[in-house]
C-alpha cells in the first residue's frame, strides 16, 4: 500500500516547483515534505524528484503524480455524490494541446467547460505530433493530438482537420518568388517556425517539391507573433486558415501557391477514468471541434 501523504508531497513539489512552495500548499514544513519524499524514494528504490529550479519529476515520479491526480478526481466525485463536506473542492484537469488549436477553436471548449466553475484546468502546450507523449507518460489526462491510435488506457475521438495555408506578405512574395515557388526559390526565402518540433513548413515544401529542401528559418514561439511576422514581411509560414482569412481578404497576406493547403487531422485522446468531470470536458471539446474544425 502506497503512503498517500508522501504521494501528495511528490505531486505538490512537481506542481509548485519547489519544496518550500509545496510545504506552504500542504500547510506543513519543508522538512516534512523532504522527509516524506525521502521515505517514499527509499521504499521504492528510485529517485522521484530531480532537485532544481524548478524541481521536476523523474519518469516514475510522473507516473505517481498521475496516479495521485486520478485518485483525487475519483475521491472528489465520490464526496460530491455522497454530499459529504470536502467534495466541493475543485479538481484540476491537466491537458496537453497544440498552440494553434489553443489559439483558434480549443479556447471555446475551455470556456464552455469552466463556465460553472466546477473544475480548474492546467494546459500544457506542445506540438500536435508530441502531445501524445505527455499522455503516455501520465503527465496529462487528455490531449489534442495528431495520433489516432489510442494510448494504452485511453480512448481516441476524431475531432476534424485543422486547415493550414502557406502565406506571406505581397512584398515578401514579390521579393523572393517573382520567378515562382520552387525548390530553388524556397531555399532562399526565410520561413517561420514555431519551435524545433514544428514540421509543417517542411511537410508542405516536401509535398510541393517532392523532395527535402533546406529552408532558412526565423523562430517565433507564439501563434499571434507568427501571424504578425508574416504580415510584416519577415518570412512565410503555415498558419491556420481561420487566423489569416481576414488578412487574405484585405490583401495583407497572399497564398504562396493557391489551392495547396496542408490539413492536419486532430484527435482527442483521454483517460478511460470514469469521472463525470472528464466526461464533461470531452463533450465540450467535441462540440467546439465540430464548430471550429473542418
Amino acid at each position: 500500500m502506497l503512503d498517500y501523504p508522501s504521494l501528495a508531497a511528490v505531486a505538490a513539489v512537481v506542481r509548485e516547483g519547489s519544496f518550500d512552495r509545496a510545504a506552504k500548499a500542504l500547510s506543513v514544513t519543508p522538512s516534512a515534505i523532504s522527509q516524506r519524499i525521502k521515505q517514499l524514494e527509499e521504499r521504492l528504490g528510485s529517485v522521484l524528484i530531480i532537485r532544481g529550479q524548478p524541481c521536476k519529476a523523474t519518469q516514475m515520479g510522473t507516473r505517481l503524480c498521475s496516479h495521485v491526480e486520478q485518485v483525487g478526481l475519483l475521491e472528489n466525485e465520490l464526496l460530491n455524490a455522497l454530499k459529504i463536506a470536502g467534495g466541493d473542492a475543485r479538481p484540476t484537469l491537466r491537458v496537453a494541446v497544440n498552440a494553434d488549436s489553443l489559439g483558434t477553436w480549443f479556447m471555446r471548449a475551455l470556456a464552455e467547460f469552466t463556465e460553472h466553475g466546477e473544475a480548474l484546468v492546467d494546459v500544457a502546450l506542445d506540438d500536435q505530433e508530441h502531445t501524445v507523449e505527455s499522455l503516455r507518460s501520465g503527465e496529462v489526462l487528455a490531449a489534442v493530438t495528431a495520433h489516432a491510435q489510442p494510448v494504452q488506457g485511453c480512448n481516441s475521438v476524431a475531432l476534424g482537420r485543422l486547415h493550414y495555408l502557406a502565406v506571406a506578405s505581397p512584398e515578401f512574395g514579390r521579393k523572393y518568388f517573382s520567378a515562382g515557388v520552387s525548390a530553388a526559390t524556397l531555399a532562399k526565402a526565410p520561413s517561420l517556425r514555431f519551435n524545433r518540433k514544428d514540421r509543417l513548413q517542411a511537410q508542405w515544401v516536401r509535398r510541393l517539391c517532392r523532395r527535402e529542401v533546406e529552408i532558412p528559418t526565423h523562430w517565433f514561439p507564439s501563434t499571434q507573433a507568427f501571424t504578425d511576422a508574416s504580415v510584416a514581411g519577415i518570412g512565410w509560414g503555415m498558419i491556420p486558415e481561420v487566423l489569416v482569412r481576414e488578412h487574405l481578404q484585405s490583401g495583407a497576406l497572399v497564398e504562396l501557391v493557391p489551392g495547396r493547403p496542408l490539413t492536419v487531422p486532430l484527435y482527442w485522446q483521454h483517460s478511460r477514468l470514469q469521472v463525470p468531470v472528464l466526461s464533461r470536458l470531452t463533450r465540450a471539446v467535441i462540440q467546439a471541434a465540430r464548430n471550429g474544425l473542418r
